[in-house]
C-alpha cells in the first residue's frame, strides 16, 4: 500500500509537468483510486482471513492469493494507462533535464526520493517509533 501511494504521488506531481487534458487527467485519478481501492480491499480481506484462522488452510491461502493476483492485475493496468498518457521522450528528457541543471529541484527530488524510501521501508508507525526513540535516547 504504502508503494502505490508514494507513486500515486508521484504521478500526480509528475501530471502537472504534462499538458494532461481533462479525461487524461480523469483517467489518471481513476486509476489511482481504483489500485488504492484494491489494495484496501486485499488488506481488509486478508485481516479477515487472519481472524477467521491461525492455522494453515488451503482456502485461506487462495482467498489471500486471488486478493493479491487483482491487485498485480489492476497494477500493470495502471502501468499501461501510465505509458499510453505519459509517454513522451522529449517531455521526459527535458523534464529529467530541468531537474538535473536546477540545483533546488535536484535537491528536493533527490530528499523526496530518501523521504519516499524511508516511508516505503517503515511506514508511518516506524517512522513513528523511530523519532520517539530518538527523542528519549536524547
Amino acid at each position: 500500500m504504502r508503494f502505490h501511494l508514494v507513486a500515486a504521488v508521484y504521478v500526480i506531481v509528475f501530471s502537472f509537468f504534462f499538458d494532461l487534458s481533462v479525461t487524461e487527467f480523469a483517467v489518471v485519478a481513476l486509476i489511482i483510486g481504483a489500485v488504492i481501492s484494491a489494495e484496501l480491499i486485499n488488506t481488509a480481506l486478508e485481516r479477515l482471513c487472519d481472524r477467521v484462522t491461525t492455522e494453515f488452510d488451503t482456502n485461506i491461502k487462495y482467498i489471500k492469493d486471488v486478493c493479491a493476483a487483482a491487485v498485480l492485475v489492476l497494477a500493470a493496468a495502471a502501468i499501461a494507462v501510465a505509458f499510453l498518457i505519459f509517454f513522451d521522450i522529449k517531455k521526459i528528457t527535458a523534464i529529467a533535464l530541468n531537474i538535473i541543471n536546477n540545483p533546488l529541484l535536484l535537491i528536493l527530488f533527490i530528499l523526496s526520493l530518501i523521504i519516499s524510501v524511508v516511508f516505503i521501508w517503515l511506514g508511518p508507525i516506524g517512522i513513528k517509533q523511530l523519532i520517539t526513540k530518538d527523542k528519549k535516547s536524547a
